[in-house]
């Protein structure tokens, strides 16, 4: 299992971005390796990010996905650092929950996350017990410190008071606001708004070398994320190849979620096919996915 690789490798698979890029091709080209404005890194010794990452409390489930996910190199490429406020969109079960809320905890920051909504329009039994449950998961201050929830959906506006984070990121969301019309650039204009000047929004995807309308296998072009991102306001500031695959085909039967950790053996919304044969998606592991960081101008 693999839990960080030194952060010297890390960097040499960053690219330095500036706006002109914004009409980047779907598929990018191979790009020199040079090093990120350090402006934006945490110490390669944050031993506290490291400890977070192999930390007793995080699940065996999650930490078997690092080797997948780097997720100290991604979270230093997105600009996480000691004493820094994030806030995670859309954090679901909590994989990236677990290794953020200790970390800001113990260094002086504050992780925000976003959740359902428990009130008024949009709010369910469902959608409150989620709440609940995420709560009452992390409700130890002590180890994950006090955690603002913030409710996100296409109800509500706003993900907070207007530049009062340092880092925000998506993961894996962007093709779910697709099909929504105007949401991912409701979406991209909240984000804008709640990041401090001179801070970052991080975007990780699925990368999409023809996109289909939609998005609808799950992958999502460079292009289509840093045309949102800069219609809000942000400037592309790096790209990186961290969570780079070169054996995702990107051509699966059921789209992305054929693969790793999602595994689906039949359409969705079908009864699962214990015939079908995972072998060559097992080998070709979790998707290919972009990496970007953007930054408000101050």
């Amino acid at each position: 299992m693999r839990l960080s690789t030194s952060f010297a490798a890390a960097a040499a698979a960053v690219v330095v971005a500036g706006p002109a890029i914004a009409q980047a091709p779907a598929a990018p080209p191979t790009r020199a390796a040079v090093v990120a404005p350090p402006v934006a890194q945490a110490p390669a010794s944050d031993l506290a990010l490291r400890a977070a990452v192999t930390s007793p409390l995080r699940s065996d489930a999650n930490k078997a996905r690092d080797g997948a996910r780097r997720p100290v190199e991604t979270l230093q490429f997105w600009g996480v650092k000691p004493g820094v406020t994030v806030l995670e969109i859309a954090p679901g079960a909590g994989w990236w929950t677990e290794i953020i809320a200790p970390y800001t905890a113990k260094t002086g920051g504050r992780y925000v996350a976003t959740g359902p909504i428990i009130e008024g329009p949009g709010s369910s039994d469902q959608s409150r017990a989620s709440h609940a449950a995420f709560v009452k998961k992390y409700e130890d201050a002590a180890t994950y410190g006090k955690i603002s929830v913030t409710p996100f959906g296409t109800q509500v506006k706003g993900l907070g008071p207007d530049n009062s984070v340092d880092v925000a990121f998506t993961a894996r969301n962007v093709h779910n606001w697709m099909g929504q019309p105007g949401r991912v650039d409701a979406v991209f204009a909240d984000l804008y708004r709640v990041v401090k000047p001179g801070g970052f929004l991080g975007v990780e995807e699925h990368r999409a070398v023809n996109m289909k309308p939609g998005a609808s296998d799950g992958y999502v072009s460079e292009a289509y994320v840093i045309e949102a991102a800069t219609k809000a306001g942000f400037v592309l500031d790096a790209r990186s190849e961290i969570n780079a695959n070169p054996k995702d085909t990107k051509d699966h039967p059921f789209g992305v979620w054929t693969l790793p950790p999602t595994r689906n053996t039949a359409p969705m919304g079908q009864p699962a096919n214990p015939q079908f044969d995972r072998t060559k998606y097992e080998a070709i592991g979790e998707s290919d996915r972009m990496t970007l960081r953007f930054r408000k101008p101050a």
